[in-house]
């Protein structure tokens, strides 16, 4: 069933308890990097990092470059959100750069060069990661589901240097694409409703678009709530935060206070720094 996260999760602990019966490891780092965005939605999120690590193992005792680097590539992603350090981050992400490149895995190279960019935003350095080849913008221009990371990429940024303007235009260019992109699965995708539902209540209280942008960030604050039922840990303080900016348009001021002060107590109580900030 769609949509159904505990079945989901009952079916990974199953895979994973296949492999160690049957001794392949064939198919070790797909059923880890795949499993492991499943798990995601469940378990701790910092827990979730050594899965990635071990998937990339696996992945590469076996010869599937592949799910090397989607592994690889999701350990960078998951870094961001689960708080790591920003200078690790960005170390890790250029040690999977070079990977990316000596393997010429074009699409991977143009998602984690975008995730790449935001970090040297986030850590205020000047540096840049080298501009898209014309390869790499063709593949941009064409593929949704790298349109897909590109924009949500520049929104977020946007959205956290409060550029208005450049908040608006990338989330509307994200919005026309995901209802497109086949890696739903993803849990980077939920993470991608947590910030399209701040900035949509931020838009909603700036723009003349107030009912439009108010329905997108209420759609979102509904399934970081379902998600947050899965994993208290990962979704709580995301959730709350949400429903004190959702209180904060509709001027209900005691209640957002009420739900702010909610989200910095989960976000401290489960080491989303970043977040408590």
């Amino acid at each position: 069933k769609l949509g159904d996260i505990s079945e989901g999760y009952r079916n990974v602990k199953l895979s994973r308890s296949l492999l160690d019966k049957v001794g392949s490891r064939d198919s070790a780092g797909e059923v880890i990097s795949i499993g492991t965005q499943v798990r995601a939605y469940v378990e701790p999120l910092q827990a979730t990092l050594e899965y990635h690590n071990e998937g990339f193992a696996a992945a590469m005792s076996s010869g599937d470059i592949i799910q090397a680097a989607l592994n690889l590539t999701l350990i960078c992603t998951t870094s961001l959100f689960a708080a790591a350090n920003l200078q690790i981050t960005l170390d890790k992400c250029v040690e999977t750069d070079k990977f990316l490149y000596e393997r010429k895995m074009v699409i991977f190279m143009i998602q984690n060069k975008c995730l790449h960019h935001s970090i040297f935003k986030l850590i205020g350095t000047d540096e840049n990661p080298k501009d898209f080849s014309v390869e790499e913008v063709k593949i941009l221009a064409t593929n949704n589901s790298v349109m897909t990371s590109y924009y949500f990429q520049k929104a977020f940024i946007s959205f956290t240097f409060r550029m208005y303007d450049d908040s608006k235009h990338f989330s509307e260019k994200y919005l026309d694409c995901i209802a497109n992109t086949w890696a739903n699965l993803l849990f980077a995708h939920s993470y991608h409703a947590f910030y399209m539902g701040l900035i949509s209540f931020w838009l909603a209280r700036k723009s003349g678009d107030e009912q439009q942008w108010h329905e997108r960030g209420k759609r979102s604050k509904l399934s970081l709530k379902k998600w947050a039922e899965s994993s208290q840990w990962t979704f709580e303080n995301k959730w709350y935060l949400l429903e004190a900016e959702e209180s904060y348009c509709n001027n209900n001021f005691d209640r957002a206070k009420l739900y702010y002060e909610k989200a910095i107590s989960s976000a401290k109580d489960h080491k989303f720094v970043h977040e408590e900030a």
